[in-house]
């Protein structure tokens, strides 16, 4: 029987969304996450290296993606950013290297290692400037990843450009943000009238990370870093235009400045997960954004506040429920 995946940051919203994928692929699977909450195998910190290992043993590959996962909360908690982001990457990295099985490792990396760039379509080689706290922190862990590969870790970097797909994300990111305040007659803020982005439906992105799981197993290697983007940017007041004409209200948009440390745009060129994996994005932002309408209309419950689960006790585990 193969070995399990362990996913960290399972509760999250890449994560919850691939532990479904990997169970409905038929492979056993382990979580491993922070939140209250959560209904992860092991409940814990990757800050904490025996929860780490404890999760990591017999693992025939880990998904690492618990991290501050916010531009924002990088700046409110940046040292709490460079211990998670960071410090539990090396955490992750030290447990693999020295797990007698010698899992495979893929890590959650973003957008943000690239910082300003003046390059249309950017690609897995533009240079990496990163501009802010988050994003110096997901290059740091790249910078990890890249040492554990010379080290003879199977070892992948994954960049990531602002998923989003559903009502469960945090209530203040701009996809559920912009479509949640359409659907109930409020106003838009839109921070940075000219700023596009690629964004990429859930669904898509967690189809990546499958064939590329696939790929790993297959060919007992991991590929260069590798972008899960679309190739397409939409600008941020397209996008609350977008939400209110799907919505169907009278809800207002209202520009304001951009934050300081947000770059203005950024679309990458897919290319590499298109010749590797077969893998395109499929689902449009207009479709996209009328299925986060929809569900929002259809909602009865309240929707999540954005808390930082990291706040919780580092060391606060509990023991394995993998029957």
């Amino acid at each position: 029987m193969a070995r399990p995946i362990l996913v960290t940051g399972s509760s999250g919203l890449i994560g919850s969304a691939l532990i479904d994928a990997l169970k409905a692929d038929g492979r056993e699977v382990r979580g491993l996450d922070s939140a209250a909450d959560t209904t992860a195998s092991w409940r814990g910190d990757t800050r904490d290296i025996e929860t780490v290992t404890d999760a990591v043993s017999g693992c025939a590959g880990i998904i690492h993606l618990a991290a501050v996962s916010r531009v924002l909360w990088g700046e409110q908690f940046p040292d709490l950013c460079e211990e998670v982001n960071v410090g539990g990457t090396r955490n992750v990295l030290n447990a693999a290297l020295a797990a007698t099985s010698r899992p495979f490792v893929l890590f959650g990396s973003s957008r943000e290692v690239y910082g300003p760039h003046e390059i249309h379509l950017a690609d897995e080689t533009t240079a990496r400037r990163p501009m802010n706290v988050y994003g110096r922190s997901k290059l740091a862990g790249e910078e990890l990843m890249e040492a554990a590969r010379d080290a003879g870790l199977t070892a992948g970097i994954m960049r990531f450009s602002n998923v989003y797909g559903r009502i469960s994300d945090h209530a203040d990111r701009v996809v559920p943000a912009f479509a949640r305040a359409a659907v109930e007659g409020r106003t838009l803020s839109v921070e940075g009238r000219s700023h596009v982005f690629d964004f990429n439906y859930l669904d898509d992105v967690v189809d990546g990370i499958v064939r590329l799981i696939h790929l790993v197993e297959q060919e007992r290697k991991a590929p260069e870093p590798i972008q899960f983007t679309s190739g397409t940017g939409t600008s941020l007041t397209e996008l609350a235009e977008l939400s209110v004409r799907l919505a169907g209200t009278n809800a207002e948009i209202r520009h304001t400045g951009p934050r300081s440390f947000d770059v203005h745009g950024f679309v990458g060129s897919g290319q590499r997960a298109k010749s590797l994996l077969g893998w395109q994005s499929r689902i449009t932002v207009e479709e996209g954004v009328s299925r986060m309408v929809h569900a929002y209309r259809a909602c009865k419950e309240p929707v999540q506040s954005s808390t930082l689960p990291f706040m919780h006790a580092a060391t606060e585990r509990r023991q394995p429920e993998l029957a």
